[in-house]
């Protein structure tokens, strides 16, 4: 058993594990990523995709064609994939109950400053050279070098949770899962495939993760929404550096209040422990109706009123950030065993991701069929006020009304987490066969 290494007093596994998330969203801003699902043992994983990712972005940094690109976005897309529901589930191992929100939030905050790091390091560098380089190709080789060191540290001094403490997550429980399930007469399957596959089973029948997976299809449809910001400031008039400034006070509204989500929920968890963190995220989500209403309408959409914007903006950011950080990933650390919970984070990630996807293109049809919005005949350079009014009612749409729906989605949580919960406390180790 290795022990926990120690700097400053914090655990040096969480510091990288930091380090990572940062250089995962800096690489993740420099150009839109792709995220698919994977799990496996910790610390080869993490070491493994974050090689991925940064071999990947160094070759975006010297590639010619844009096949090659879109061929080495795809590896870092596989990077990605293998790397964000592992860090995920280290800190879902990191923690305690009813400490795990601000867990995540932490992560998220940090993350949330590598993505600023990364495009402000992309807008900065974009329109010079170094050493012959042009500027936005030693961003990605930089950001490449950086991640290949933090993933070598990773490998080398990141310690997996579940190994520190062996009688809770280690060899034994494997061993008296398998004694049980011989002395009833089930024969665990031999092979590593189908053990994945009726763990992948077992993981799907959760109540509690259909839920949270059904409410994130369509809780995501309104972030992927926010990317038409820029374009429609650009369309009231705003110049980029009006915009740029606009969106970082989105952004950062978003990181403190990821951090403040889980923080808040965590207290209240251990007064309500059944619905606290339900009811929190319900409050974000619902949030996200009266901010995007004062946003996209009640603000006169002229340039004068910047300073409007950019309130509306932060305090927007900071309530309706927290569900992800106060409610879903601590609940799904607590209604699936330890060991598969990188499985429950990768199928929440591709299961969102996959239909968040289709936001952008509904924003665009429904700005043009039902708005009016005419591309053609719109300047971003001078603005237009027809192509403002009519991206703000598109963007108005495709925000309030998923964002209603899952502040109704959460509720059958109120009824299903509680025993889902029970079922993986009750239990000294949760069988697979038992939840299928």
């Amino acid at each position: 058993m290795r022990a926990k290494k120690m700097f400053f007093g914090f655990s040096v596994s969480l510091i990288l594990i930091n380090l990572a998330s940062i250089m995962e969203r800096a690489d993740e801003n420099l150009l839109p990523a792709v995220y698919k699902e994977v799990s496996a043992a910790f610390n080869a994983v993490l070491a493994i995709g974050t090689v991925f990712w940064a071999v990947s972005t160094g070759a975006v940094g010297v590639s010619q064609y844009f096949q090659q690109v879109a061929f080495w976005r795809a590896v870092n897309g596989l990077g990605l994939a293998i790397v964000i529901p592992a860090l995920q589930s280290f800190i879902a191992d990191s923690y305690k109950d009813g400490t795990r929100g601000a867990g995540f939030g932490l992560l998220s905050l940090i993350g949330s400053i590598g993505g600023i790091g990364g495009s402000i390091l992309a807008t900065i560098m974009a329109g010079r050279d170094y050493w012959g380089l042009p500027g936005w190709r030693f961003a990605f080789l930089m950001v490449a070098f950086l991640s290949l060191l933090i993933g070598l540290l990773v490998y080398f001094y990141t310690v997996d949770p579940r190994k520190v403490s062996p009688s809770h997550f280690g060899d034994d429980e494997d061993h008296h899962e398998r004694s049980h399930l011989i002395g009833n007469g089930i024969f665990p399957p031999q092979s590593i495939w189908k053990d994945s596959w009726i763990a992948a089973r077992s993981v799907m029948k959760v109540r509690t993760f259909q839920i949270i997976v059904l409410q994130g299809i369509v809780g995501s449809l309104p972030w992927t929404a926010v990317v038409f910001f820029t374009m429609w400031f650009e369309l009231i008039g705003f110049d980029n550096s009006s915009s740029a400034a606009l969106n970082s006070m989105f952004a950062i509204g978003c990181a403190s209040g990821s951090f403040l989500g889980g923080v808040i929920a965590d207290r209240l968890s251990k007064y309500y422990p059944d619905s606290a963190r339900i009811m929190c995220a319900q409050f974000s989500a619902f949030m996200g109706i009266p901010f995007s209403w004062i946003l996209l309408t009640v603000i006169p959409q002229s340039v004068d009123y910047w300073s409007a914007f950019a309130v509306t903006l932060f305090l927007m950011g900071i309530t309706i950030s927290w569900c992800a950080t106060c409610a879903n990933n601590p609940m799904f650390a607590e209604v699936v065993p330890p060991k598969h919970r990188t499985m429950i984070y990768a199928f929440d990630r591709a299961f969102e991701g996959s239909f968040a996807s289709l936001a952008a293109p509904a924003v665009g049809m429904v700005t043009e069929k039902i708005y009016g919005y005419n591309a053609k005949t719109v300047n971003l350079e001078n603005g237009s006020v027809a192509g403002a009014y009519a991206l703000s009612r598109g963007l108005l749409t495709m925000m309030i009304v998923p964002f209603g729906l899952c502040f109704l989605f959460y509720s059958p949580l109120y009824f299903v987490f509680k025993r889902d919960r029970e079922n993986v406390r009750r239990l000294p180790s949760v069988k697979e066969q038992e939840l299928i």
